[in-house]
């Protein structure tokens, strides 16, 4: 299992908000853990907005500033809210067995994106 589920959701989030996070923890899955916290609790629009001001603030603090991506992570953003929307689950970990190809096969999903979700995606959780 992923170091970072040993800190639970709130924990997790703040943490990483707050740059203290170690970054060894921040994986892939760790990044679509964030996503799938910030789109459920806040919906897509906001956790757009709140991931990519984090994220920015976070690789300078682990020293990878040229890693990020902006379009990037916004895809993945909104892979996740798609996702989310279809979802049977109010649990990450479920949400990740359910959807195993977002680990497998994340860069099929990203280019399967449907636009026009965007302006229907308001996931009020």
């Amino acid at each position: 299992m992923e170091l970072h589920y040993s800190l639970g959701d709130e924990e997790f989030e703040r943490q990483f908000g707050e740059c203290t996070l170690d970054p060894a923890w921040f994986t892939h899955e760790a990044h679509l853990r964030l996503a799938w916290i910030h789109v459920t609790r806040y919906g897509l629009h906001p956790a757009i907005g709140n991931i990519c001001a984090q994220l920015r603030q976070f690789v300078v603090y682990a020293g990878a500033a040229d890693k990020y991506d902006e379009t990037l992570t916004i895809a993945a953003i909104r892979v996740v809210a798609q996702l989310a929307r279809q979802s049977q689950t109010s649990r990450f970990m479920d949400f990740m067995s359910e959807y195993p190809q977002l680990k497998t096969d994340f860069r099929s999903l990203t280019a399967a994106l449907d636009p026009r979700e965007d302006a229907t995606i308001g996931l009020d959780y």
